[in-house]
């Protein structure tokens, strides 16, 4: 009778120990996931073709149909006001994606069954950033290409306009980690649709379609703290497109705020992310 041969449970690939090695290991399984979230686009092209296309049919629709009755203060083309605008609406759109995937992964209970492999526990949040921040340079970059060919131009300096383009990623950098803390909270699909609904009041009370003078006096002032508009105001200036030409001070300090609101939102959310995604696995 022969004795029987003990189960070998495979070993658990060691946890590096030194600073370095953590950063590559964080670094190299954060890839991991974000080459999971584009694999995602290819096996579901509707869901990227939808984020490009939507933008594009918002500077459509406010250019074509709504342009001809706009009047920009100070003189000025309308479309001109207009795309700086539908640029950092694109970047708050984009945090409905961010709050739909991370709910769905929780609520499938892949995230869990990532904190049961042998990977560095911020894979997942990082990698879900890197993905919404490259589909997010996809989107301004096909906005663009559509603001030019409506006759949009960026009338600055080559710094000037690589400036704006950073404010812009900075932005939606900070609502990323907004829309992670959203969708780890998020327990079902009605929390998500009510996240996706809020976007369009945010994203209209600013100065993106209009001047914050041609509201009430109350409601123009909230536009004007919105810090979305911050971005707006600022990416217009640094284009060289119309602006308002407030003279309260948060309009005369808008590239200040511009990067300020992105700061202060990131170091609010960033912790709330990481504090929600640690809970979840406790």
């Amino acid at each position: 009778m022969s004795a029987t041969t003990p189960l070998q449970l495979p070993q658990m690939p060691a946890i590096p120990r030194g600073p370095l090695s953590r950063l590559r290991w964080a670094a190299a399984d954060g890839w991991t996931v974000t080459l999971r979230g584009m694999t995602h686009w290819v096996r579901e092209p509707g869901t990227l073709v939808g984020a490009l296309t939507f933008p594009i049919l918002m500077v459509l629709m406010f250019g074509y149909f709504f342009g001809g009755a706009m009047q920009v203060p100070g003189g000025g083309d309308y479309k001109e006001f207009l795309v700086p605008g539908m640029f950092v609406m694109t970047m708050v759109f984009g945090m409905g994606e961010t709050v739909t995937a991370v709910a769905a992964d929780k609520n499938r209970g892949i995230t869990s069954r990532f904190r049961t492999l042998p990977m560095s526990p911020s894979a997942v949040v990082v990698g879900r950033a890197v993905t919404d921040m490259i589909s997010s340079v996809l989107a301004l970059a096909v906005l663009m290409g559509v603001g030019l060919l409506m006759g949009w131009q960026a009338h600055g300096s080559l710094g000037d306009t690589a400036l704006a383009v950073g404010l812009l990623l900075l932005l939606r950098f900070a609502l990323v980690w907004a829309g992670v803390y959203l969708g780890l909270l998020m327990s079902g699909p009605e929390g998500i649709t009510m996240v996706q609904t809020l976007e369009f009041p945010i994203g209209f009370l600013t100065s993106a379609f209009v001047a914050p003078s041609t509201m009430p006096g109350w409601l123009g002032t909230i536009a004007e703290w919105n810090p979305l508009s911050s971005t707006v105001l600022a990416t217009r200036e640094l284009f060289g497109n119309p602006g308002f030409g407030g003279d309260s001070w948060i309009a005369q300090h808008s590239l200040l705020m511009a990067v300020v609101w992105p700061v202060v939102l990131t170091a609010v959310f960033f912790p709330l992310s990481v504090r929600r995604f640690r809970n979840l696995t406790t």
